[in-house]
C-alpha cells in the first residue's frame, strides 16, 4: 500500500511548488473532482522503488466558519485524516505568523506524524531563517527551496523513510491461500458499489469491515464464482451481514487511487440513470493512467426507458470515448442482471493484462502491420521496425527494436496498438507501445 503525504499551510507558502517537484508534473495523476475544492489535487511521487500518493491543499484556514475558507478547512483537514505524514510549509521570508501557530494547534491533536518545512529560503542562513519557528516546539525544520529546488531531495528522502515507518508490516500470505483476481470496485458515491458488491458475496455471508480511524486502508475480501478465485478490493466502506450498507458513501479520492494500484482488474461503476460526470471521467482517466485493467459497469438499467438507454450510450461514447479498449456492461446490482458477462470479461480483461507473448509471435505480427502498412517518412528517413518482445505486464508492454524509431508518430503507434490486439485478443487491458532504435543482436544482416 502506496503511504500519503499531505502538503498543509496558510495560503501561498509554496505548497503547489512542492506538489509539483514530487510528482515531477502538475498533471501526473491529477484527480480534481467536484465536490473537492479547485485547491485540493492527487498526485504520484516516486523516491528509488518507493511510491507514494501526495495530496496538494488549499490555503489552511483551521478555524474558518464559513465560505470558501471554511470549504478548504475541511479538505485539508480530511487531507490530514488520510495521511501517513504531514508536511507543514511556513515562509521562511515572512517568518512565524499567528496562523502558523493556529495550524500548530491542530496538527498537535491530530496525532499524524509532522514535519515542519520552511520554505522560501533559497540564499538565506539556516540559524536565521529557523530561529522564530522553533518556537512553534516542533523540532527541527527542514530548510528548502521549492522553487529552486534546494534541500528538496533530502526532505524527499525523509519524508518518504517516515511515511514507509508509519506503513504496518505487511503479512506473508501462505501459499495455500488463495487470493485470486482482485478486483477493485470504484465510481462515485451512490452509484450501487455496495449493492453489486453484495450481489457478488451473498449477504449470508459474514465479511470484513473497516474499523474506526482506518478509513484510508482498503480490505480485501475473497470470494469464489463458477470456480474462479476472486479478492474484492473495498472502496465502499464494507459492513457485517445485517447492516445493510450505507446509502451515502463517503467518497475518498485516496482510498480509490490506492485500491485502483492494489487491483488486478478495476471495475468502473456507473450510474444509468445520471449523466456521465467530470468526475466519472477523472476516474476513468486515472484508471487508464494507471495501467489497469478495466471493465466498466452502468449499473440501475432496470426500468429505463429506450429512449434514455440511448441517451446513455450516447454520452457514455462522447465524454469516455478514450476507453475504446474496455467492455461495458449495462446492468442492475439490485436485480442482479447482467452480472455473469460482467464477470466473464473480468476474466478475459485479467488474462490480456497477464498474458504471455513470445517474441516470435510478437515479431511475426510486427511484420504483418508492416507489410500491411508502413510507417511514413520523416523526410529521406522511414523508421525501420524489425522486431519486438515483450516489456512488461499488467499493462502488456510491447517493446519494438528497429532504427530511426524516434521518427515513429502517435498515429502509426495507434495503428501497431490496435493490431497487436486484434492478432492477441487483448481486450479490457491498456496496451503500452515502446520504441527503441538500435542494432539487433539476433539479425546478422542488419549493421
Amino acid at each position: 500500500m502506496k503511504p500519503v503525504i499531505a502538503l498543509i499551510g496558510r495560503p501561498n507558502v509554496g505548497k503547489s511548488t512542492l506538489f509539483n517537484r514530487l510528482t515531477r508534473s502538475r498533471d501526473a495523476l491529477v484527480a480534481d473532482l467536484p465536490g473537492l475544492t479547485r485547491d485540493r489535487h492527487y498526485g504520484e511521487g516516486r523516491v528509488g522503488e518507493r511510491p507514494f500518493l501526495v495530496i496538494d491543499t488549499g490555503g489552511f484556514e483551521p478555524v474558518a466558519k464559513e465560505g470558501i475558507m471554511h470549504e478548504m478547512a475541511k479538505q485539508t483537514k480530511q487531507a490530514v485524516a488520510e495521511a501517513d505524514v504531514v508536511v507543514f510549509i511556513v515562509d521562511g521570508r515572512q517568518g512565524l505568523t499567528p496562523h502558523d501557530k493556529t495550524i500548530t494547534d491542530f496538527l498537535r491533536k491530530s496525532g499524524r506524524s509532522v514535519m515542519l518545512v520552511v520554505n522560501k529560503a533559497e540564499g538565506m542562513k539556516y540559524t536565521s531563517v529557523t530561529a522564530d519557528f522553533y518556537e512553534l516546539g516542533m523540532g527541527d525544520p527542514y530548510v528548502i527551496s521549492a522553487a529552486h529546488g534546494d534541500g528538496v531531495a533530502d526532505l524527499v528522502e525523509e519524508m518518504v523513510d517516515i511515511a514507509f515507518a508509519q506503513r504496518p508490516a505487511e503479512v506473508e500470505e501462505p501459499e495455500s491461500n488463495v487470493r485470486g483476481i482482485k478486483i477493485a470496485i470504484v465510481g462515485r458515491p451512490n452509484v450501487g458499489k455496495s449493492t453489486l458488491v453484495n450481489t457478488l458475496l451473498g449477504e449470508e455471508r459474514v465479511i470484513a469491515f473497516d474499523m474506526p480511524g482506518t478509513t484510508r486502508d482498503s480490505i480485501e475480501i475473497p470470494f469464489e464464482r463458477d470456480g474462479v478465485h476472486y479478492s474484492l478490493i473495498d472502496t465502499a466502506g464494507i459492513r457485517r451481514r445485517g447492516k445493510v450498507f450505507e446509502a451515502i458513501e463517503k467518497f475518498s479520492v485516496v482510498k480509490t487511487l490506492q485500491s485502483v494500484s492494489e487491483a488486478n482488474v478495476v471495475l468502473l461503476l456507473l450510474d444509468a440513470q445520471q449523466d456521465i460526470s467530470e468526475q466519472d471521467a477523472h476516474i476513468a482517466g486515472f484508471i487508464l493512467e494507471s495501467g489497469r485493467a478495466l471493465v466498466v459497469g452502468v449499473n440501475k438499467w432496470d426500468g429505463l426507458q429506450s429512449d434514455r438507454r440511448d441517451e446513455i450510450k450516447l454520452d457514455i461514447e462522447r465524454k469516455l470515448n478514450f476507453l475504446t479498449f474496455a467492455k461495458f456492461h449495462f446492468i442492475s446490482a439490485l436485480k442482479s442482471t447482467g452480472i455473469a458477462p460482467l464477470m466473464k470479461s473480468i476474466d478475459a480483461a485479467y488474462a490480456a493484462a497477464m498474458v504471455n507473448l513470445s517474441t516470435p509471435k510478437l515479431t511475426r505480427a510486427l511484420i504483418e502491420a508492416v507489410e500491411h502498412q508502413q510507417p511514413k517518412r520523416k523526410g529521406s528517413i522511414r523508421p525501420k521496425l524489425r522486431y519486438a518482445h515483450q516489456g512488461g505486464q499488467n499493462p502488456p508492454i510491447i517493446v519494438i527494436h528497429g532504427n530511426a524509431l524516434e521518427a515513429v508518430g502517435d498515429v502509426y503507434k495507434r495503428y501497431l496498438e490496435k493490431h497487436f490486439r486484434e492478432t492477441f485478443s487483448l481486450t479490457g487491458t491498456p496496451l503500452r507501445i515502446e520504441m527503441r532504435s538500435g542494432k539487433n543482436p539476433f539479425d546478422k544482416t542488419s549493421k
